[in-house]
């Protein structure tokens, strides 16, 4: 036994010797420079759907929330541009680039009181979208739609959008800040 003991405490001084480690700084976490992103609250759906028969009474709603690490302190604005897309050739080629629609300043937000961030209740209707493209009626048809594309401005000046911003913020359930939203035209 004492044998067993000698051996043990032989092969524990070798195990314990022949491992060196070379100590390594801990990552910084809260000093890596961090953005921001709009996250939809509700619905998660990104995708909406307006009447061609009722332009000025149905709309693209939602709750939209202004992430920044220390609250929303660091939102200054969301810039929106609209585009159209016409999938029906049968009525000409009406399809239109994307222009500048809305800004949302930060000085609309309200801060949540359950989770402290500002957030924005963005209501557009299809009527909206059309006169700011300069459609007519005769040039929107069903199966056509609007792509609404947003950029998140901060106060010291970065921005954020599809673009610049990773598929775990854009995708999902939780973070849903997807900045772009398609409106369906239907009857």
């Amino acid at each position: 036994m004492k044998n067993i003991f000698k051996l043990g405490a032989l092969l524990l001084a070798v195990v314990l010797t022949a491992c060196e480690t070379e100590m390594i700084e801990r990552f910084d976490e809260f000093n890596f420079e961090q953005g921001g992103y709009m996250r939809t609250v509700t619905p998660l759906s990104t995708t909406f759907t307006v009447s061609r028969a009722n332009m000025t009474g149905t709309k693209m709603e939602q709750v939209l929330e202004a992430v920044t690490p220390n609250l929303g302190a660091n939102f200054d604005r969301y810039e929106l541009s609209i585009a159209f897309v016409d999938a029906t050739p049968a009525n000409g080629s009406n399809s239109r680039a994307a222009v500048a629609f809305q800004t949302l300043t930060s000085s609309q937000f309200t801060a949540d009181p359950q989770t402290k961030y500002p957030r924005f209740t963005l209501s557009v209707t299809g009527k909206a979208m059309q006169d700011k493209l300069g459609l007519t009626d005769a040039q929107i048809s069903t199966s056509d739609r609007f792509e609404v594309t947003g950029k998140m401005f901060l106060k010291d000046g970065r921005s954020f959008d599809r673009s610049n911003t990773g598929v775990n913020i854009t995708g999902g359930a939780f973070y849903n800040s997807p900045f772009f939203y398609r409106v369906n035209i239907a009857n």
